[in-house]
């Protein structure tokens, strides 16, 4: 009997909800067909030169161009009804797509009550306020973060590093402090949930403001607020309690202004995942292509002999060695770390033919015929250490993920350090600080993927020749993709400072790349400011040092 009644009032509940909402659509159709009225407004507006009342020619024109009932004010009426109707519309919209969530919530919950009829476990009775209690919690928390954050009074900052910025935006830029990657302090938001939140932001904005308050604005005229009254707005987000947002809008006189202050609050920390992770049995197959630069390649082996071999365990290399100069020194200095070390997990691929980056990590990666194995990419002038190895591992996962590092760049020593004689031994010089060195950012080159995904994506653009642009490409395919591409620095994967030569026959595009890496490696900004005025430095020293007296002069 019980059961039966709790079908009933679910099969009522259900109806009824249909109803509502099929209400609201029709409300929501008639609200936005248009009216008679309407017609017959726009049938009688005057037109120009046409008599309005029995004044006479004269009056009845005047009174047509320049009174209230007038063509000008007709239009004015015209422009604020259609703003009006559209704010309703969008209201309208807004609360139909809530009455459709909540019916599509309301219907699981009827269709989990169902259920538990179904099986007569009786926890229907039960659930429902174990659920209220959880919300009303959530509720809770949400109004606590309002009340922690910077909203409505400061905090104590120890000092000045601590300090949160605000960005400032308007309807069609950002102005940002933290630049990242685009380098451009005022940009259009790339990122479309940044453009959405933004939208979110404005439209709910201009809701509140339309929305009459009771009593408040007793006295005041009431203003239609659409975009265009927007002036500026600013915006901080404190990690562990949410964001918050100032947005300012033109109010009805010329020095008055609507401000207006929201707050998306951060909920709960969730937990997503809980694993275990092997990496035991994981092997990297370290690519590296290489053309000369055989003293070079005999520092990386010092490295790599320490951390992969000595250390890690679980490594083999592949060397892409293109021409023949330098091929014999190549060769002999991998034999000789595999006579001291008993290292045979190596294999050097030999192409004849102009050196590619691209092509030479390609060729690497096909070249491999030991199962679907962890690729990392690398080249010559790299040091890392077995932290990133692991982290190299726990960052990728076939069909699921892709690991973009972003390593430190190393200054030149010579200009870090003052002369050749003080520079000290490199794994002294692997410090990361902002006049040592800096994240690069701007770099792809750099990458852990399993063999897999890299032959699934399609590879590298093998028709790209010398310097640069075979990693961009090879980035914005994965970015295309479903796979997530997990962009961090990493403390363990350093770039080291080596000479860059631009060769002249680079296209244009690959030569301003290459150029503008240059620069960007030698120093930090104000190092590269003191070598500028290093003359002016230097006068202003010899002015300071003590003068002599000239003997001569003494009575």
């Amino acid at each position: 009997m019980l059961r039966r009644g709790l079908l009933a009032w679910v099969s009522r509940v259900g109806v009824l909800l249909v109803l509502v909402c099929c209400s609201l659509s029709l409300l929501y159709v008639m609200t936005c067909s248009p009216h008679s009225e309407d017609n017959l407004v726009s049938h009688a507006l005057p037109r120009p030169g046409m008599w309005v009342g029995v004044g006479g020619a004269a009056g009845g024109t005047r009174a047509a161009q320049s009174g209230p009932t007038g063509r000008n004010g007709y239009q004015a009426m015209l422009a604020e009804r259609e703003e009006q109707h559209k704010l309703h519309i969008t209201s309208l919209k807004k609360q139909i797509a809530q009455l459709k969530e909540a019916l599509q919530e309301r219907s699981e919950q009827l269709k989990g009550v169902q259920d538990s009829l179904e099986r007569g476990t009786g926890e229907a009775g039960v659930a429902r306020p174990g659920a209220d209690r959880s919300h009303a919690d959530l509720q809770e928390f949400l109004h606590s973060q309002l009340g922690r954050a910077e909203v409505h009074q400061g905090t104590r900052l120890p000092s000045e590093y601590a300090m949160v910025p605000f960005e400032s935006f308007t309807l069609q830029r950002v102005y940002q402090l933290e630049m990242g990657l685009t380098r451009h302090p005022e940009e259009k938001p790339v990122r479309k949930d940044r453009r959405d939140e933004l939208s979110e932001v404005l439209e709910t904005a201009l809701q509140s403001l339309n929305t009459p308050r009771n009593g408040a604005d007793k006295g005041h005229t009431t203003k239609i607020y659409s975009p265009s009254d927007f002036i500026e707005g600013i915006t901080r987000t404190e990690k562990d309690k949410g964001t918050v947002y100032e947005l300012t809008f033109k109010g009805d006189q010329s020095r008055e202004f609507r401000k207006l202050v929201l707050f998306r609050p951060f909920g709960p920390l969730m937990k997503v995942k809980n694993e275990r992770v092997d990496t035991a049995n994981v092997r990297i197959n370290i690519i590296v292509p290489l053309s000369q630069r055989a003293d070079k390649f005999r520092h990386f082996m010092h490295n790599f002999r320490e951390v992969c071999v000595r250390q890690d365990g679980r490594v083999h290399l592949t060397v892409v060695y293109f021409g023949k100069d330098q091929i014999n020194e190549v060769r002999s200095t991998l034999e000789n770390t595999s006579r001291e070390i008993n290292f045979k997990n190596f294999t050097l691929l030999q192409l004849n033919e102009e050196f590619s980056r691209g092509r030479g990590l390609d060729v690497g990666a096909r070249a491999w015929k030991g199962g679907n194995v962890l690729l990392f990419f690398c080249d010559v002038d790299i040091y890392f250490t077995a932290d990133f190895l692991n982290t190299c591992r726990l960052n990728t996962q076939p069909g699921k993920k892709v690991f973009y590092p972003v390593l430190f760049s190393q200054y030149n020593p010579t200009l870090i350090y003052g002369n050749h004689d003080h520079i000290p031994p490199v794994e002294q010089q692997l410090v990361i600080k902002k006049d040592t060195g800096f994240w690069r950012d701007f770099g792809f080159g750099m990458t852990c993927q399993y063999r897999s995904d890299f032959i699934n994506i399609g590879g590298f653009d093998v028709d790209i020749k010398g310097w640069g642009g075979e990693d961009v490409h090879l980035y914005r395919k994965y970015l295309h993709s479903n796979l997530l591409v997990v962009r961090s620095p990493s403390r363990g994967l350093f770039h080291l400072w080596h000479e860059k030569r631009c060769a002249d026959e680079l296209p244009p595009e690959q030569y301003r790349m290459c150029m503008q890496s240059k620069a960007m490696n030698e120093a930090s900004h104000g190092q590269l400011g003191m070598l500028f005025f290093r003359h002016e430095i230097e006068a202003h020293l010899h002015k300071q040092k003590p003068q002599r007296p000239n003997p001569a002069k003494k009575t």
